[in-house]
This record gives structure tokens, C-alpha cells and sequence, in this order.
């Protein structure tokens, strides 16, 4: 199996989204299955603040129940490929999106796993590992409620910059 690395130069959080609320463009980062029946687990979140002054960000990482429709490419800084540089490539890998012609919403499903990553984003870091372990966020298929999720920001973050990447491995 190979590991992939969504990246993210640069976002705004904004002032967050409620769930079943469509996120706004360029700030959030939507990881949407290749395929309707891969599967995808993300292996780690790292965020990084980049803010001028105190900034509490409250990020979730949950899946959509509205997915990316007609993903933008992504431009540089901003990349999504294979961690080491002698893997194979995916046919259809996960795409990895920041905006579309829809924008992604997360989903409001109380039955559906989300991953709180709570911190200042003046400065501040917040990084999470699951490698090989029993809670780590699974993709299925690339439709909506689990073939995608978003890392976003919640309602009552400060509007602020941060930096993120996703690593992730497609079985």
C-alpha cells in the first residue's frame, strides 16, 4: 500500500461552518475517493497556525454529506501524490479539492465519526497520527455521506490562516 499526502499550503478558517452548512471556498480541504468502491484511511492530520495574533480554531475533520461537485484543479503550493517518490500510482486516486462548481458540507449525522482538532492558530500546531490504529477515519466510494471528508473549520473559530495536510493510504 502506498501513502499519499494531501497538502495545503495556505487556507482562511473563517469564522467556522456549522455542520450541513456548505463550506466556503478556499477555506476547507476535501479528500473524495478515486472511485465509487475505494477505500482510504487517513493515516494523519497536521495543522499548522499561521496567524498574526491569538486566534482559537476549532477544525473538524468529518465526512461530507454534500461532496465536491467538479473539483478545481490544485495549483501550486498545494499538492496531493504519492509520499514516496518510487510508488506506484493509482489509476484513480483520491482528489484531493479546496473548491468546485458545489462546495463540500459536513455532514450533521450524529452516527458519523468526526475528529476535533481545538487550538490557537497564532503559532500553534496540532498533529494527530493513526497509523495502525483502531480509530483511524475511513473513505469509502466517493459519494457522499462516506466517500468523503473535509477538514474545516466550526462555528466560533476565529477567522485566521493555517496551513494542513492529510496523509492517507488507499487500500
Amino acid at each position: 500500500m502506498t501513502v499519499y499526502s494531501f497538502m495545503v499550503g495556505t487556507f482562511t478558517t473563517g469564522t467556522g461552518t456549522a455542520d450541513a452548512g456548505a463550506l466556503t471556498t478556499l477555506q476547507y480541504m476535501e479528500l473524495q475517493g478515486g472511485t465509487t468502491t475505494q477505500v482510504s484511511f487517513v493515516e494523519e492530520v497536521y495543522i499548522g497556525g499561521q496567524a498574526t495574533a491569538s486566534a482559537p480554531a476549532i477544525m473538524l475533520l468529518g465526512h461530507d454529506s454534500t461532496v465536491v461537485a467538479t473539483p478545481v484543479a490544485l495549483a501550486t503550493p498545494n499538492s496531493n501524490g504519492p509520499a514516496n517518490p518510487s510508488a506506484g500510482v493509482l489509476g484513480s486516486p483520491a482528489i484531493g479539492a479546496i473548491t468546485g462548481s458545489t462546495q463540500a458540507q459536513r455532514s450533521n449525522s450524529v452516527t458519523l465519526i468526526k475528529k476535533n482538532f481545538t487550538f490557537n492558530s497564532f503559532g500553534g500546531i496540532v498533529k494527530a497520527s493513526y497509523q495502525n490504529t483502531q480509530d483511524r477515519f475511513g473513505i469509502l466510494g466517493n459519494t457522499a455521506s462516506l466517500g468523503a471528508v473535509s477538514l474545516s473549520a466550526f462555528t466560533g473559530t476565529t477567522s485566521s490562516s493555517v496551513g494542513a495536510h492529510i496523509l492517507y493510504e488507499t487500500m
